[in-house]
């Protein structure tokens, strides 16, 4: 499979990201669970859960798909929120910026197909419910405290796994917008990349 040139450019600079410690602390346990799963030959669903499910869930989604894909892993990531807005356009213009090619289909609360490369599937999201999901189990992967705090139960969640993210959003209509999308974007795919290279994956 060969990624599109901006994009493999982009994940060119992942390895000269630094993840501290504490962050590795949280993405541990999903790493462990991972692996259980691939251990175990069950089914992989991680759910990037956050309030709204405009932005930080969605790059969550976004890059730990292509993560896995990336790693010869099959996953099913998904993304939802607590409510129903829409995927924010300034994300997914940050996902243009990293190198994925994106049509939209819909107005209100589009659908957005991201390619990554010519010989794959694209990634499908659009602003959704958690519970969307469906009720097989997953683990709920929260990505921000507003809704790690206001989602007590989710019914379907076999583990709950606090990774937070700090929000774009307040960077809005400033002259730092695009820098601070395209900074949140790269930390997450940072992650979660780093999250997949920890698989093994049994021969």
């Amino acid at each position: 499979m060969t990624l599109y040139p901006k994009l493999q450019s982009f994940l060119n600079l992942l390895p000269s990201q630094e993840i501290a410690a504490e962050r590795k602390e949280y993405l541990q346990a999903l790493i462990d669970y991972v692996q259980s799963k691939l251990d175990s030959g069950m089914s992989l669903r991680l759910n990037f859960i956050c309030t709204h499910n405009s932005r930080r869930s969605q790059f969550s989604q976004i890059w730990a798909q292509l993560a896995a894909d990336m790693h010869g892993i099959e996953a099913d990531c998904f993304s939802g929120g607590v409510e129903v807005t829409a995927f924010n356009e300034r994300a997914v213009e940050s996902m243009k910026r990293a190198g994925f090619k994106v049509t939209k289909n819909g107005e209100e609360n589009p659908k957005y197909y991201l390619f990554y490369s010519d010989d794959a599937s694209p990634i499908v999201t659009y602003s959704k419910l958690y519970d969307e999901m469906g009720s097989d189990p997953y683990a709920a992967v929260m990505t921000c405290s507003h809704a790690d705090e206001n989602c007590p139960f989710i019914p379907a969640a076999e583990i709950r796994i606090p990774v937070r993210y700090e929000d774009p959003k307040a960077f809005d209509d400033s002259p730092q917008e695009a820098e601070k999308y395209d900074e949140r974007s790269l930390q997450i795919a940072s992650e979660m990349f780093y999250v997949f290279s920890k698989i093994k994956i049994k021969a």
